[in-house]
């Protein structure tokens, strides 16, 4: 007997290591990976994200605003001419030359270049609102792309060991150590974890393409693939500190700010454009000579210069006075709903990331292996008939389980931070 056991440990041996090669060869990881911080990431997303690239003109457009608000009415140049058409009188022929332009009162040609600035400057900060949500997006993606490439290995060690087990049991029952149920449940289980770990593998390889994605490139050969961990996302946080510095640097508010000063700018404006414009003007006239008997007449010019004053019965209207006048309060309402939201978020994700952090710290606290030894100990026994398969099956889904959920853990703490800081206006996650 014992010589039988000695030999069947032999073969569950040689088994157990085919088993691992065969495990291996079921998935596709030879694909070309390029290995990329977070760091380094995201420096190529501020650099190369064409949704970014496309955002930063709407900076340009109202800084080309500023130039086209410090224009001046351009000046009018009229000539004429003139024949009388009595040749038989012998009548005289002339033409004439004038300039005339507008000159802006009340203001408006200052007002219009103030209303541009500050929508050049609301322009400025929208790009930074947009830019923050970019930088806290891309590294969601980098995390849950390192988060499945982690599930990913779960899955394929969880099916390589059931694939070791099964290739084991299939031997013990030909050597009637086992019975013929328990075999095929063991294959059975190794076939059902093959297809979970094929379906990790589209999961992990469609998160690995996200990231080229965010970085404006259309690659098919080579993949990106993240080299920094879920390590250094401790943080010590003041909620008060935090909320305090986020009311004044976070980019939404300098946005609602901007908001604000160009509602009082286009105020200023409405009120600059009721002003009366004075259109001034000059010319010369040239006659020529009459040489008819009955009124005969030297050639002469004549210069002429004038004003022209529009009657602004307009301005007893006052709709765009009192939209404005609207538009202000409505900007100053906003930027206090700012405030609020800005204080009720970073309330918010500093709770869930304490939350969070007492979760990875159950899982550190000897949660895994506490698994792993459950685990090992039901497959030793199961391996001298001391247990049933039953129990190295529940044992096994325990720790896939506790390992996926450490991994999706991992995941929602970077997340947590990422929301914290992303909602706090400051980014120290590298």
């Amino acid at each position: 007997m014992q010589v039988l056991n000695k030999y069947l440990q032999w073969v569950g041996g040689i088994v157990l290591l085919l088993g691992t090669l065969n495990g291996y060869a079921q998935v596709d990881t030879t694909f070309v990976k390029k290995d990329v911080t977070l760091r380094e990431y995201l420096q190529q997303v501020s650099k190369q994200n064409l949704r970014y690239l496309a955002e930063q003109y709407n900076v340009n457009i109202a800084v080309a605003g500023i130039e086209s608000a410090s224009v001046f009415p351009d000046p009018e140049l009229v000539i004429g001419a003139y024949d009388n058409q009595q040749a038989s009188l012998h009548l005289g022929r002339g033409y004439n030359a004038g300039i005339g332009t507008t000159l802006e009162l009340g203001g408006q040609h200052r007002a219009r270049i103030n209303l541009a600035n500050s929508q050049a400057a609301f322009s400025k900060a929208s790009l930074q609102e947009y830019f923050r949500n970019l930088q806290a997006e891309a590294a969601l993606d980098y995390f849950n792309a390192l988060q499945q490439y982690n599930a990913f290995l779960v899955q394929q060690n969880a099916y390589n060991t059931m694939k070791q087990l099964a290739d084991a049991d299939s031997v013990r029952y030909k050597l009637g150590a086992i019975t013929e149920i328990d075999a095929r449940q063991s294959r059975l289980e190794a076939g059902s974890l093959l297809n979970e770990l094929l379906q990790g593998e589209a999961n992990w390889k469609a998160a690995l393409a996200q990231l080229s994605l965010g970085i404006g490139q259309q690659q098919t050969d080579t993949l990106l693939s993240p080299s920094t961990d879920f390590s250094h996302l401790q943080r010590n946080f003041q909620l008060s500190v935090l909320i305090s510095e986020a009311q004044v640097k976070r980019a939404d508010v300098v946005a609602a700010q901007a908001a604000k000063t160009m509602a009082e700018k286009s105020w200023q404006l409405a009120k600059a454009n009721r002003s009366i414009n004075l259109g001034v003007n000059a010319g010369i006239q040239y006659a020529g000579a009459s040489t008819n008997e009955t009124a005969p007449t030297p050639a002469y010019r004549s210069f002429n210069a004038g004003i022209t004053l529009p009657l602004k019965f307009s301005n007893a209207y006052k709709g765009d006075i009192k939209a404005a006048k609207y538009t202000i309060r409505q900007s100053a309402i906003q930027y206090e709903q700012v405030l609020l939201q800005i204080a009720l978020e970073v309330k918010q994700a500093y709770l869930n990331y304490q939350a969070v952090e007492k979760q990875v710290a159950c899982y550190r606290g000897g949660l895994l292996q506490e698994a792993a030894t459950v685990l090992a100990g039901k497959t030793y026994s199961y391996q001298r008939g001391e247990t049933s398969l039953l129990e190295v099956l529940t044992a096994q889904r325990t720790y896939n389980e506790v390992q996926q959920h450490y991994y999706q853990t991992m995941f929602n703490y970077a997340a947590a931070l990422i929301a914290l800081e992303h909602s706090a206006g400051i980014w120290d996650i590298w």
